[in-house]
């Protein structure tokens, strides 16, 4: 007999509409921006369906939030990574159509079948235990196939052949009905990149064969944010786009966001809770790795590693105070970190500082933190920690 179980998520912050009384930091995302990048998403790649992304908390932005501001936008279908996200945004009451594809062998799929969440096929083992669970539910599995055409990750490799063997008769059987069929781009950030062509071809190459063995191919998805962006002839029957949606560049190389017509949702504030002056020569922070060479003024800036503040953008990570940007001075600390104001600063603490936003605006930028901290824009944002409370600005 199979019990249904629920598996709880990650904890997340609570999704608030205005800073908590006396919160030192927060996260604003706009829901605006989340659907009018969806839209701007979907006028790119017309003749295809749209899968939103949603799997690491939305990429830090709150994955029930994001999900609705991107069915809002006219997001078809939603994408997460894990089981547990799935459960959750079928807990929040969303009913779109869902894919999960990362599940280990002892997964509960019996309430992944139940929830209507189709699950993504990597190995031939998972065709076995998906059958397993629809056949105890009493109910068809619904599936897409991952192919690994190249990247070297998830997805059926070198056992193509025999895989189809095995699915042939369990969709026959009716133990699964096949949804779609998927792959996953090594260097769509890298358009012109030679692999991008050839998984392109292979990817083709599988579906004809499928098609030719009789096995329905459902959804075809090849297509990432990159690829939605630069190259319409991946689009097949649906993109799948990620970062895209929540409004930053997947090829920085090659374009800021407004360039491509979306606008970054997430922006990270923090109020000054120190301002005090320092003379010429002072060590900042451990190490000193920072020295004022001038009397100034230091401000502490709430926030540190613990919530998501890349230690490695020590003495190089962005800060906009009031009309200037300025450097974090030192080393980023677990809680904290601190800028040097000047010598003519004339504000006090409680003063809102913008650690992240929206470029247009002149904020610093999830690709400037990337560039100090050595690391990519995608990090950036999901690393911003459950201590920050996010709120939520505009409507979808």
């Amino acid at each position: 007999m199979t019990t249904e179980s629920h598996h709880p998520g990650p904890q997340r912050p609570a999704l608030l509409t205005q800073p908590p009384r006396g919160a030192s930091a927060w996260v604003e995302i706009d829901v605006a921006a989340i659907a009018a990048n969806v839209r701007e998403l979907r006028r790119r790649s017309s003749s295809a369906q749209l899968m939103a992304v949603v799997k690491a908390d939305a990429y830090g932005h709150g994955v029930d939030v994001a999900a609705r501001a991107a069915l809002a936008g006219g997001a078809q279908w939603l994408g997460v990574a894990q089981l547990s996200e799935a459960i959750e945004l079928r807990d929040s009451g969303i009913d779109a159509p869902l894919l999960s594809w990362i599940y280990p062998p002892e997964a509960d799929l019996a309430t992944a079948i139940r929830r209507d969440i189709t699950l993504g096929i990597g190995a031939r083992a998972h065709l076995a235990s998906v059958a397993r669970a629809a056949r105890a539910v009493g109910r068809a599995a619904t599936v897409h196939l991952k192919v690994d055409t190249g990247l070297g990750r998830g997805g059926v490799l070198e056992d193509l052949d025999a895989v189809l063997d095995d699915l042939a008769p369990l969709l026959a059987e009716g133990a699964l009905t096949m949804g779609g069929t998927w792959s996953h781009f090594a260097f769509a950030d890298a358009p012109d990149h030679p692999t991008v062509r050839a998984q392109q071809e292979r990817f083709g190459e599988v579906l004809r064969l499928m098609e030719a063995r009789g096995i329905p191919t459902g959804v075809a998805h090849l297509a990432n944010s990159a690829a939605t962006l630069t190259n319409p002839s991946a689009h097949f029957d649906m993109v799948r786009p990620g970062l895209a949606i929540y409004g930053l560049s997947p090829v920085p190389d090659l374009g800021r966001p407004e360039d491509f017509g979306l606008r970054e949702a997430m922006r990270v504030r923090a109020r000054l809770t120190t301002v005090k002056r320092a003379r010429a020569g002072q060590g900042v922070s451990y190490a000193h790795q920072y020295v004022t060479d001038r009397d100034t003024v230091l401000g502490i800036v709430p926030v540190g590693y613990a919530d998501g503040v890349p230690r490695s953008a020590s003495s190089a990570g962005p800060v906009r105070v009031g009309e200037r940007t300025l450097t974090v001075a030192g080393r980023v600390c677990m809680d904290q970190f601190v800028v040097d104001l000047g010598p003519d600063f004339d504000g006090a603490e409680g003063d809102v500082v913008t650690l992240l936003g929206v470029g247009v605006a002149g904020e610093p930028t999830a690709q400037d933190w990337a560039v100090a901290a050595g690391t990519i824009n995608y990090e950036i944002v999901t690393r911003m920690g459950p201590r920050l409370p996010r709120v939520v600005v505009g409507e979808a």
